[in-house]
């Protein structure tokens, strides 16, 4: 009896199975299979949505012949669910899901090519990651029984079986492992592959109750990033020979994954079976973990810098690495992304911990390879469109052997523009700057790659080292071309070897020389110019007069090509060029040589020099601020002046005041007319002591016995007078003890002398430690403008309050000597009334308290 339930969508993956089970006992030439349907069920899914009795199709593969339906029954239910994921894995989500197994004994005749057996089913589950649609998508599975042409007549086979091992809690971004090996009955050998997974059922036709044949059903589309061979993205890859899939986890989703496994005897396919299943990667799990790559290496250096290739992770509290140099162990270190040093070339094994020591550790190893000296190189003869261009390999390979080479030409107007040729030439198909790629790897596993522009064009380029020169009359001049081809020079009159780059020359006029490079048929050509003459032209310059020390630059004029001048001493830079750079010592008369090939001259050039005038500004000065320094220069000159003039008394005479409020320097200029044409210069610094702020403290109030410390600042050293009731008065905070009112003055000085004066007036009471009040203040008026409490004894103000007739506080301090100024906020109080109240602590420590009432007058 079949159970039909509304269409629901909770199908995670499903495998159609068969087993040989013999020859049918009744039916001669039947053979006799138990078929077996594995469905995996979302564990969400509520007991009416799982049917109990499902159809299977049975078709004969070699004309999709509908054989038969089959009603398989419900033989096993059984919920699998990971309860146990590892303690170091935090934030596990749940992994669970139903098996259903429909199982169905049925009996076939024999046939050559066997029989499919189908079963279509909608909906897999909503939201699938990496299909499109993915939603109310349904699913077909199926599977082949072999036929006599692959196992022969008497042959017998079953497929291969995946077993129940999908439990698996997989993190998004971590590397993983999942066996979807399977085992086969007869011993077969086993290869497998990823597989497109199929549509089935619709919204309208959940439950297929006469399913087609595959050759009528559509392959799944797959989202951007994944393909039916790669479900799970490019990291993820299957072991064809162990089904162990393993990778890099992609990110949190449902995945469609169909595994393919091809089953051989002999060397010969005897039949594909596949396994469809969701797999679930979970985007909420984390775990410390360490990964590498199976492989490292480094081709042009010993350095190699190492980081973990796992998702970064707060889970991670250490780092270990073991670099694996051998009979060392200071080989290792604990920084997260290191950068190490080999001592030689070699394959290490790298260790890597992260963890370390701790109960959720993980670690990884890897081969790190250290083969340095591999450059990759080419060269590229030829530029012509019309003829092929000529690749040179030129890789340096220090360890192994260059072993492959990859050339892309760079020809986006042609197709199978490349080559594996070590040495390869191509034919461009125009002109224009192309970009040569060439990729090379060599036996020991490096690979690298290396750009180069070459320039087509339809001529081949001419590159000449000059357009111009001269030459004497009795010379013979070499000249220079480069290309890629056959030259030729015109005139080949007074001309050695004409047909080779570098013909010698050797014209006794002026001469225009055409160069003709011939590359297979492209022709091109350029010219150059020789002039010649029949002497030197060569004047020396003029007689200068300098300063003595200074530096002159000597210019001769005329068409001499090379110089030569002495004497060589004095030259700054260098006597074999035109125009160089010279010191005299004293007056000096420069001899300079020009010449052209093998001609000549030369001539003279006289340069004076003239002692700079005597300017002696004086000794440095030191001045306190505001204070006055007097000048003593001395000069030998016909005039002089001091620079800046500012804070000077007079800047025209040698001995001016000096007056400047910081420190600064003058610079004294004196002048002659004995030939030097600049000044000579001298400086004096008059360096100017800071300004003091002396502070003697504010003036206050105490009573008889209080002792009164006082706090000068200002400078180093103080003096306090009259010393009356002082402990000290030489030093900053002397303590007074008073009976009646003192004024004391305080000098504050430096080492130096600069000094300052500021006066305290202390008022003495003869009451007890008290805080006086006022009773009024007005304040628009220029006294009496500000209410404040007069502290007499007391050492600190707790609080100072006053509050309006609606006790709302107007103003609030604990600051000695601070108090109202009539206004809130901003804002003139009215007059009236206004309570006060004020607390203060006295020199024995003692509590004062008083409130009050004061009238504000305006």
């Amino acid at each position: 009896m079949l159970a039909f339930r509304g269409y629901c969508k909770h199908i995670k993956g499903g495998e159609i199975h068969y087993t040989y089970l013999g020859p049918s006992p009744t039916k001669p030439g039947y053979d006799r299979y138990e078929l077996r349907l594995r469905l995996f069920i979302s564990c969400q899914s509520t007991t009416g949505q799982l049917e109990t009795t499902v159809i299977l199709g049975i078709y004969r593969s070699s004309d999709a012949f509908h054989f038969d339906n089959v009603e398989a029954d419900l033989s096993k239910s059984q919920l699998i669910s990971l309860t146990s994921p590892s303690p170091c894995i935090v934030h596990p989500s749940p992994v669970c899901y139903w098996i259903r197994e429909f199982t169905a004994i049925e009996e076939l005749p024999k046939d050559p090519a066997g029989y499919m057996v189908i079963f279509q089913r909608c909906c897999r589950i909503d939201n699938i990651r990496n299909i499109i649609p993915n939603i109310n998508v349904g699913a077909s599975y199926f599977c082949e029984i072999q036929g006599t042409n692959s196992i022969g007549t008497a042959g017998i086979n079953s497929n291969p079986d995946f077993g129940i091992k999908d439990t698996v809690l997989i993190c998004q971004g971590k590397r993983f492992k999942l066996d979807y090996s399977a085992v086969d009955a007869e011993g077969d050998s086993l290869s497998y592959e990823f597989a497109p997974g199929y549509y089935g059922g619709g919204e309208n036709n959940a439950i297929v109750t006469n399913p087609g044949p595959p050759s009528t059903w559509a392959a799944l589309g797959y989202s951007s990033g994944f393909t039916g061979f790669n479900p799970l993205g490019a990291s993820v890859t299957i072991d064809r020979n162990t089904g162990l899939i393993s990778g890099v986890a992609p990110p949190g989703g449902d995945y469609v994954v169909c595994v393919l496994v091809k089953e051989y005897r002999a060397g010969l396919l005897v039949s594909s079976h596949r396994k469809d299943f969701i797999i679930t990667v979970d985007d909420r799990c984390d775990f410390p973990s360490a990964d590498l790559d199976p492989n490292y290496i480094t081709c042009n250096g010993f350095d190699f810098s190492f980081h973990n290739e796992a998702v970064s992770t707060p889970l991670v509290h250490n780092y270990y690495w073991n670099f694996g140099v051998p009979g060392i162990t200071t080989d290792t270190s604990t920084l997260a992304k290191p950068t190490f040093s080999f001592p030689d070339t070699g394959v290490y094994t790298v260790k890597f911990y992260v963890n370390k020591d701790e109960p959720c550790t993980d670690s990884a190893t890897t081969q790190m390879s250290v083969f340095p000296g591999f450059f990759p190189g080419f060269s590229a003869l030829g530029s012509c469109v019309l003829n092929p261009v000529l690749f040179k390999d030129t890789t340096k390979s220090k360890y192994g052997i260059v072993s492959s080479w990859y050339w892309n030409f760079g020809d986006n107007n042609a197709a199978g523009d490349s080559s594996h040729l070590q040495n390869p030439s191509y034919k461009y198909s125009d002109t224009g700057m192309k970009t040569v790629t060439l990729i090379v790897a060599n036996s020991k596993g490096c690979l690298d790659s290396i750009n180069q522009v070459v320039h087509m064009t339809d001529k081949p380029p001419i590159f000449l080292p000059f357009r111009d020169t001269l030459i004497c009359s009795i010379d013979t001049l070499q000249l220079h071309a480069q290309g890629y081809g056959n030259f030729t020079w015109d005139p080949s009159a007074n001309m050695i070897n004409p047909d080779t780059p570098d013909p010698s020359v050797y014209p006794k006029t002026t001469t225009y020389y055409i160069a003709t490079l011939d590359q297979s048929g492209c022709v091109n050509s350029d010219s150059l110019r020789v002039r010649v003459v029949d002497r030197v032209t060569l004047y020396p310059g003029n007689d200068s007069t300098i300063c003595l020390g200074d530096t002159i630059t000597l210019n001769p004029s005329g068409d001499g090509l090379y110089f030569d001048w002495s004497p060589a001493g004095s030259i700054a830079d260098n006597p074999k060029i035109k125009n160089p750079h010279v010191v005299p010592a004293g007056s000096t008369t420069y001899t300079v040589i020009a010449s052209i090939g093998k001609c000549f001259t030369s001539g003279n050039v006289n340069i004076k020099t003239i002692p700079y005038p005597l300017s002696n500004a004086g000794a440095d000065a030191m001045i306190c601020w505001m204070d006055t320094a007097m000048l003593n220069a001395t000069a030998k000159g016909t005039r002089f002046t001091w620079l800046p003039p500012t804070y000077l008394s007079n800047p025209t005479i040698l001995n001016p005041l000096a007056y400047p409020k910081e420190t600064t320097v003058y610079q004294l200029l004196v002048y002659d007319t004995l030939g030097c044409p600049k000044p000579g210069v001298s400086k004096v610094v008059v360096n100017v002591n800071p300004q003091i702020i002396a502070f003697a403290g504010n003036d206050t109030s105490i009573v008889v016995g209080q002792p009164l410390q006082l706090h000068g600042s200002g400078a180093p050293s103080y003096l306090w007078f009259p010393n009356f009731a002082l402990n000290r008065n030489d030093i900053s905070d002397p303590v007074a003890l008073l009976n009646q009112n003192q004024t004391y003055v305080m000098k504050t000085f430096t080492e130096e002398g600069c000094f300052a004066y500021d006066s305290i007036n202390i008022k003495v009471f003869t009451t007890a430690p008290d805080i006086f009040v006022p009773n009024a203040f007005t304040p628009n008026n220029n006294s009496n403008n500000i209410f404040r409490p007069i502290p007499v004894g007391i050492s600190k103000i707790e609080y100072f309050r006053v509050y309006n007739r609606n006790g709302m506080l107007v103003y609030n301090t604990s600051h000695i000597g601070s108090g109202w100024d009539g206004n809130y906020n901003g804002k003139p109080q009215s007059v009236g009334g206004y309570v006060w109240m004020v607390q203060g602590t006295d020199y024995t420590g003692k509590l004062v308290s008083k409130k009050g009432v004061v009238v504000l007058i305006r």
